[in-house]
């Protein structure tokens, strides 16, 4: 080869470079739209509605679903086999689809008889062994396992669409597993720890990234009224994590949602205030998706190139919670 046309092979390669970097920079900041369902379905008689609901958000331009945590009732048997029910109604979907856990499916385990611990395993081998999402279409995510300090938390992931960073954590309700046996809660301490962990890396990243929002989501309603359910004499399972996410929010400067489950009623608010001033903290909205009847999603829009970043669209004649301001 000529060291005039490796010169020009060279320039040719550099100028195409460019090019694709431009158009991903540009593809970064085009709006997209996700959903976001949780608390469903519960019972057998809820299946086709929540199968007749991931096709209705077939249709629809999305860039992925994520359901926030609890895929059957409480007192449901707890088995290997309703697990891998559910993973196949989620591989259904068209769109790219991201489980979070809840506490029906490993916490609350122990009602029906079964070991918390054990059937959180399960869910980590059925659900989160491959690094990906679920659905026909898939995602790469990012697992906390990739850490040598927190192996085992393979649900706790987060991956980046659209110029904005998303981070799943396993928050379950029924009091973030506190106050029921002493085994349980060194479980919490274990998890709670990691889950910080989590989120502190993951916060740095889309600073340094420069990313233009983060959106948060994990199962429980984490009592920002102060209202959470909890066993007679337990701890706040939830007090550490709302002042560290006050104080990531603060830190952040950029927007945040928050989107949760649990209550099964629909939520649209910014609960954290500043604890000096009182101030509700304005980058913060925070969206809790309806549930158990209803199978109902919340689809969120989201313009990396504006100062709000994501919008809220409430499911079709759903009202606020009407105990939020």
């Amino acid at each position: 080869m000529s060291s005039r046309f490796r010169v020009l092979v060279i320039r040719t390669a550099l100028a195409l470079a460019t090019a694709l970097t431009l158009t991903t920079a540009v593809h970064a900041q085009r709006p997209f739209s996700f959903a976001v369902i949780g608390d469903t379905p519960y019972f057998s008689i809820e299946e086709q509605g929540f199968a007749t609901l991931l096709g209705e958000l077939d249709a629809e331009p999305l860039a992925f679903v994520v359901h926030v945590g609890d895929i059957k009732r409480a007192g449901a048997p707890c088995s290997d086999a309703l697990f891998a029910a559910r993973r196949s109604l989620f591989d259904a979907s068209r769109h790219p689809f991201v489980f979070i856990p809840g506490d029906n499916e490993w916490t609350d385990c122990h009602a029906s008889g079964a070991d918390p611990l054990e059937r959180l395993a399960a869910l980590r081998r059925i659900f989160y062994s491959r690094g990906e999402s679920l659905g026909q279409h898939r995602i790469a995510l990012a697992s906390q396992s990739s850490d040598p300090r927190h192996t085992e938390y393979r649900e706790n992931v987060r991956w980046e669409y659209g110029h904005v960073l998303f981070v799943g954590l396993n928050v379950p309700g029924s009091n973030n597993n506190l106050g029921r046996t002493a085994e349980m809660d060194a479980e919490h301490r274990r998890r709670m720890s990691a889950v910080f962990d989590w989120l502190d890396a993951s916060l740095k990243l889309a600073e340094r990234r420069r990313l233009a929002g983060v959106a948060i989501l994990f199962h429980a309603d984490p009592g920002f009224d102060g209202k959470a359910h909890r066993p007679r004499g337990a701890p706040d399972g939830f007090a550490e994590l709302r002042n560290v996410l006050r104080a990531s929010v603060e830190r952040l400067e950029r927007p945040v949602l928050l989107a949760h489950g649990d209550t099964h009623a629909f939520r649209l608010d910014q609960p954290l205030r500043n604890a000096t001033s009182g101030a509700p903290l304005a980058n913060l909205t925070r969206v809790e998706v309806p549930g158990s009847p209803a199978a109902e999603a919340v689809v969120v829009d989201v313009d990396p190139a504006t100062s709000r970043v994501f919008t809220v669209h409430p499911p079709a004649g759903a009202a606020i919670f009407p105990e939020n301001p």
